[in-house]
């Protein structure tokens, strides 16, 4: 008889336990209401995630303020949204109350839409980054309203019956632009790493501080290294050289400061997006991510739970043009069990395959892996989103894969992909 593999296995974060070892990344879906509310579609799409019964949800990143967000029907967390999310949040928990569900809190920052009477940009740097010259840079002042936004939003989420919240320290937005090298403002939290940590060590104390009980999980997804010069990661404002010194030192602070748990991700899909979710092309990319993993899980404490990112790309072994190894040694499941085994991470996370296949946790828990839809990675989903359209799977799912026609008939095929 086989040993079980690892991800059917449970998992302890904070003072609940996720039944297994399965996370669904954050993935925006551009299809909130005209009030930031959840729609039709999005509870259509989380529905299907609680029924597939993975055992750690992350909610895609949900916007504390409305003036500069990344996305036009992006779902939001003020107070006119909290009985609405309260609602959303039980009628999901009445179809599976077992796993850990979270909201990713976020400020876009830099990378906002930058659409008059919708969106601005905003920057904390002096140099604004290539491509986004628009953006008006901030200070003090408005980093404290910012940071009380996050802790009003933390609250609905509570209130909402949310088990905990992410702190989005990746991926470009907002918290990454202030710990970011490239950050060299003179202001509270730039120039210096003690400087610019601050931030996050900040946030994550004032969050704790005001929910105030220890059932509530905060944790943060992380960009170990962003793959841009001056980006999250590197040697310094203007190098490209991987150094994860500032990296370590920032999970193993935020792990000081209360957090249970911490997503490892990579690259910033706005800049680096092949790198931040390998694709078909070159999805060796995808190994340099369990990297990432083993450096958290080395330098984190045994309970303080690891999430690790890239995992669509290895599939059920085949279909990906993976050199060197046999398939059934490099599918998902495959690398799932051994880098749990192996102490590189503690789950692993669904972004693209969750749009695939909703239910793939329980197709492989009840051996069923012959029906699950593996992600091609073809990313038409992430063309969706560019577009800022409703987001899902067209290879799958006939209503996105119309939807996906339409648009390419308005606006051509999109050539340059990042968000």
């Amino acid at each position: 008889m086989p040993e079980k593999n690892m991800l059917f296995t449970p998992f302890k974060i904070g003072n609940k336990v996720a039944p297994n070892r399965f996370g669904i990344n954050a993935m925006e879906c551009c299809d909130a209401d005209e009030n930031g509310n959840p729609s039709k579609r999005t509870y259509e799409r989380y529905e299907k995630l609680f029924e597939g019964k993975a055992g750690f949800i992350d909610l895609e990143a949900i916007t504390c303020q409305y003036k500069h967000r990344s996305r036009v029907d992006q779902l939001s967390i003020l107070p006119h949204n909290a009985k609405p999310l309260e609602k959303f949040v039980s009628h999901l928990k009445s179809i599976n109350s077992d796993n850990i569900f979270i909201f990713q809190l976020t400020h876009s920052g830099e990378i906002s839409l930058s659409k008059p009477g919708v969106s601005t940009r905003i920057r904390v740097s002096d140099e604004p980054l290539y491509g986004y010259e628009d953006a008006v840079q901030i200070g003090d002042d408005e980093i404290e309203i910012i940071m009380d936004e996050f802790v009003q939003a933390a609250k609905i989420a509570y209130d909402a019956g949310a088990d905990g919240v992410d702190l989005k320290f990746c991926h470009g937005y907002l918290g990454s632009q202030i710990l970011r090298p490239y950050n060299q403002a003179n202001w509270k939290y730039g120039g210096s790493w003690e400087k610019r940590r601050q931030y996050a060590f900040d946030l994550t104390e004032r969050v704790i501080k005001a929910i105030n009980d220890p059932n509530f999980i905060v944790g943060s997804k992380v960009s170990m290294y962003e793959a841009i010069p001056g980006g999250q990661g590197t040697a310094g404002p203007d190098s490209a050289v991987m150094d994860l010194t500032e990296s370590i030192d920032l999970i193993k602070g935020l792990e000081e400061r209360g957090a249970k748990y911490i997503m490892q991700s990579a690259g910033t899909p706005s800049h680096t997006c092949d790198f931040h979710m390998p694709n078909k092309n070159k999805p060796d990319d995808g190994y340099m991510h369990m990297y990432f993993q083993k450096v958290c899980r080395d330098n984190l404490k045994p309970e303080t739970a690891v999430l690790g990112s890239a995992y669509s790309i290895f599939r059920n072994g085949k279909g990906t043009k993976f050199n060197a190894v046999a398939p059934e040694k490099n599918s998902m499941l495959y690398w799932g069990d051994k880098n749990i085994r192996d102490h590189v991470t503690d789950f692993i996370l669904l972004g693209r395959q969750s749009f695939a296949d909703p239910y793939l946790p329980i197709k492989a828990i009840e051996g069923r892996e012959n029906e699950i839809h593996w992600c091609t990675a073809c990313n038409n989903c992430i063309e969706l989103m560019i577009r800022q359209n409703n987001v899902g799977c067209a290879t799958y799912n006939p209503e996105y894969t119309q939807l996906l026609k339409e648009v390419r008939a308005e606006f051509g095929k999109l050539v340059d992909v990042h968000t």
